[in-house]
């Protein structure tokens, strides 16, 4: 591995070890200065911390992120000449990427000159890309918006800066970020157990994977190669262990990179965009129709070819990568599906970790059976050869991708407020589904590729009974049952047009300056409640903790309970800008300004995330975080 490759790595998993943290090692401020009768200069300033610097306009290929100015739209002007960039440009060799870089340090300036006949109509409008390292770490690119407007008179020749609307629309926005640590840090162990839980469904992930066509015929194959082609025994173990040890580093690189090229917030608002969602739906109802045999998904067989003829050429380790890399194109069709699924799964966590992580469950899980049986060879002689069995798995996943792809169509029509998937339609369908699958494996269904002297195992049997039992389950909840297990995947209570269940908790409100003036007029305190339509932990909190009937009560009774959702993409009649760390940051949307408040207010960007304040705004006890013990929130909430 190069130094290049393995530097870029480094600096990345450094950062990640602070992602509770929000950096602004680098402040943008913007103006547009008049020069002339018709002409004006665009200027971006950035003020950059001392031990940090900022990434110059070109970079060679392959290394950090360059810095790029992006003018979106610059209206009843143009621009004259290129962008030009006066400030001193630091050029050396750097050794962690192994090539020539240039950077800023303390500050840089960027300038566009403009052209125009009225000063009073210009408005531009953009945003700087760029990218801040010091000598230990970088953080992943970000992004400053700017929208800029010339002065009525020319002849002023005074700089205007982006015009900021103040947020604050009582004290009840007021920072309180201080006063709420006063109470003590919060026991968050929803982050750990997060991580955990997105350790175990890789895992789950990646045994799935290994259980179909693409994969478990490979298995012997490979180990039998490993062995055959080294001098001795031992040595082909050893091969067969590093082939498994780069399955793991070519799926933990591909979490990282997601991230390194995203962004954990920017995944997070990825997972909840309604096009990214309904692309993602079409893709998995598309490999549930492949899954069932109607047609097979392959890659070009051109890209395996290439790779295994790079491995023969190859010695050593780098022989074995390239032959991991041929097992990962090669069972695409099948990974494709699960590891997709995953991905979006953990992209709303909002963690740094969360890709890399299930990435590393997933490759230890399909990396397993490759260094076990090379150490083992004499189980092979025991593993079941391929048949049948295969196709089935295969069509039993295709039912589970239906089942997940709804999952998505769900996050999209809440935030967007389609109401086409509502709660009952939802379960309606799944429920229909699992009855399906249980009939496949009694053999009561058949597909293309079946045989046609397919017979029911006695773990089809146990299986069926299983599907059946869980869509049995299921059916109260079309009149408002809970459905505690599978909360965090239907669409919340609300959403039941007929519901007969009564021990579920709304929100008073979901408008926070609202909210606020009733408790102050009934002289009660506040529950704020900061969710996400995309929110798993959220919908377990509410499905789990919520419902138990001390907490129903202290809700309804003591408190006023208000539900902000951050991801709620229900445009603002006037959008804004505000000045955060530094930076103008746009509010477009609702859930823009609920994210806000909870930065700004309490500072905390993570879901769901609970404040008990007075009527006044002001906290009454610290904060509270992800945790399904009802007793604990009922402590929490009597403020013991």
């Amino acid at each position: 591995m190069s130094k290049k490759l393995f530097f870029s790595i480094a600096f990345v998993l450094i950062a990640f070890t602070g992602f509770g943290q929000i950096y602004n090692p680098i402040k943008w401020t913007q103006q547009l200065k008049i020069t002339g009768d018709n002409t004006a200069e665009i200027q971006i300033h950035a003020t950059i911390d001392d031990g940090w610097h900022l990434y110059g306009l070109h970079l060679p290929s392959g290394g950090p992120h360059p810095t790029s100015i992006v003018f979106e739209s610059i209206e009843n002007a143009s621009k004259v000449g290129e962008l030009e960039a006066p400030s001193k440009l630091l050029k050396q060799h750097d050794a962690n990427f192994d090539m020539e870089l240039n950077w800023y340090t303390n500050e840089a300036v960027f300038i566009q000159k403009i052209k125009f006949t009225d000063a009073s109509k210009v408005k531009v409008k953009g945003y700087v890309d760029f990218m801040a390292c010091n000598d230990q770490s970088c953080l992943p690119p970000s992004k400053s918006s700017f929208t800029l407007g010339a002065p009525a008179t020319p002849a002023t020749k005074e700089a205007t800066k982006a015009v900021v609307v103040p947020v604050k629309t009582s004290d009840y926005w007021t920072p309180v970020i201080q006063e709420l640590k006063s109470f003590g840090e919060t026991k968050n162990s929803a982050a750990t157990t997060s991580l955990w839980l997105i350790f175990i469904a890789g895992l789950i992930g990646g045994f799935l994977a290994l259980f179909t066509p693409c994969v478990w015929p490979i298995i012997p194959m490979t180990v039998s190669f490993f062995l055959k082609r080294s001098e001795n025994k031992k040595r082909g173990q050893r091969d067969a262990v590093l082939y498994g040890l780069a399955i793991i580093f070519i799926y933990v690189f591909l979490g990282i990179l997601i991230t390194l090229i995203f962004g954990a917030s920017a995944l997070n608002s990825l997972s909840t965009n309604a096009i990214f969602n309904l692309i993602f739906f079409a893709l998995l109802v598309v490999f549930a129709i492949s899954f069932f045999g109607a047609f097979e998904i392959t890659l070009p067989s051109s890209w395996s070819t290439k790779l295994d003829a790079k491995a023969d050429s190859t010695a050593g380790f780098i022989s074995i990568l390239f032959m991991a890399f041929t097992l990962v194109l090669v069972s695409f069709s099948c990974t494709g599906p699960i590891i997709g699924t995953l991905l979006v799964q953990v992209s709303s966590s909002g963690s740094l970790l969360a890709p890399a992580i299930g990435m590393l469950g997933f490759a230890v899980a399909l990396s397993i059976p490759f260094s076990l049986f090379a150490l083992f060879p004499s189980w092979l002689k025991s593993l079941p050869k391929s048949g049948g069995w295969l196709n089935s798995v295969k069509v039993v996943l295709a039912f589970l991708e239906l089942a997940l792809a709804l999952k998505f169509l769900s996050v999209a029509d809440l935030a967007y407020g389609w109401r086409i998937l509502d709660r009952e339609v939802f379960l309606s369908i799944w429920i229909v589904i699992f009855i399906l699958l249980g009939f496949y494996l009694l053999g009561k269904l058949r597909f293309p590729h079946d045989s046609e002297s397919k017979h029911t195992s006695v773990v089809g049997v146990f299986l069926a009974i299983i599907s059946f039992a869980f869509s049995v389950y299921m059916i109260p909840g079309l009149w408002g049952a809970p459905l505690k297990s599978i909360s965090a995947f239907a669409p919340p209570l609300y959403t039941q047009d007929f519901n007969l269940y009564n021990n579920d908790v709304h929100p008073a409100f979901t408008d926070y300056d609202l909210g606020m003036a009733y408790a102050a007029e009934k002289k009660l305190p506040v529950i704020v409640d900061f969710s996400g339509f995309g929110c798993v932990n959220c919908r377990k909190m509410e499905a789990s903790v919520w419902t138990d009937p001390t907490v129903k009560e202290l809700l309804k009774k003591d408190f006023v309970l208000i539900s902000l959702y951050v991801d709620d993409k229900a445009a603002l009649a006037k959008p804004y800008e505000v000045e955060e760390n530094g930076r103008t940051t746009s509010i477009e949307t609702i859930g823009d300004k609920w994210s806000y408040l909870q930065r700004s207010k309490f500072g905390a960007n993570a879901q769901p995330f609970y404040v008990m304040l007075d009527n006044q705004g002001k906290p009454l006890n610290k904060s509270y975080t992800f945790d399904e013990n009802p007793a604990n929130f009922v402590k929490w909430l009597n403020r013991k």
